[in-house]
């Protein structure tokens, strides 16, 4: 019997600019992280522990040059499975997920689709009502693929594959470099300016034209629009949610964010 979710947090990490995402089923049950930063892995144990989770996944979308990921960790520490899609750099302590693998967590199914094109091995997973995208799609952007990545099959990824999910499904990036947190399908769909193209020709040329300010940062970095205090206050409310009673969804990432990016 599939559940619905009953628990779900969002943490960034500022740095890098890293979203990690806590998922379960019910407070006392199995958890699931998704690309979590090694620099945090005492702030998600200190988390699963209040919520009275045990972890049984921790997953990465693809391989991370920005941060180091927390897998290996994560695994020592909790012997929870630690996995990472086909086609990057085989490690001895992580397991792999291939296209189309369903991942059942205490009764809620992810579905591992490979969206190549940033990097062979990205990955997105896929919920009823949401997708983790990693870095293939971004929030008004896409993953860079200057790195060994590959624009074509980037754009197969997202025309193909994740734009032809239904309009209201939430995205939910595995970076932001403006403050934005979740976005929709539809919304990226009519919003994002890189997906504003008539062919995968006129899509190459503009990830070729691209000059990314950092080579570390997966997308080309705006002028924040935060305020000099924005950073801190929001890493200070993201804290706040992720220790929020464990009854319902933080409001910041449910009820409202839903109703204003959902398709009309």
């Amino acid at each position: 019997m599939l559940r619905r979710i009953m628990l779900f947090r969002q943490l960034v990490h500022r740095p890098s600019s890293t979203f990690t995402y806590l998922i379960a089923s019910r407070p006392g049950g199995e958890a699931l992280l998704i690309d979590p930063v090694a620099e945090q892995v005492e702030l998600y144990l200190r988390l699963l522990e209040a919520l009275e989770l045990r972890l049984a996944f921790a997953l990465d979308t693809h391989f991370h040059t920005d941060h180091e990921s927390a897998l290996e960790v994560l695994r020592e520490q909790t012997r929870c499975i630690a996995a990472r899609g086909e086609g990057g750099p085989a490690d001895s302590f992580a397991c792999s997920v291939s296209d189309g693998e369903i991942l059942d967590i205490d009764g809620l199914e992810l579905t591992a689709l490979h969206t190549p094109g940033h990097t062979e091995d990205s990955y997105s997973f896929v919920m009823d009502d949401r997708v983790f995208t990693g870095d293939t799609l971004l929030i008004r952007g896409t993953g860079r693929t200057d790195q060994g990545g590959d624009a074509r099959v980037q754009y197969e990824s997202l025309f193909g594959k994740l734009l032809t999910l239904p309009g209201r499904t939430l995205v939910y990036p595995a970076h932001d470099y403006n403050g934005r947190h979740v976005s929709s399908i539809a919304d990226e769909r009519r919003l994002n300016p890189r997906l504003q193209v008539t062919s995968v020709e006129e899509y190459v040329t503009l990830m070729q034209g691209l000059m990314p300010e950092s080579p570390l940062q997966m997308d080309v970095v705006n002028d924040s629009c935060l305020r000099p205090s924005g950073p801190l206050m929001q890493q200070l409310a993201s804290l706040r949610a992720a220790l929020a009673p464990a009854d319902t969804f933080p409001v910041s990432f449910s009820a409202q964010t839903s109703a204003g990016v959902a398709s009309r």
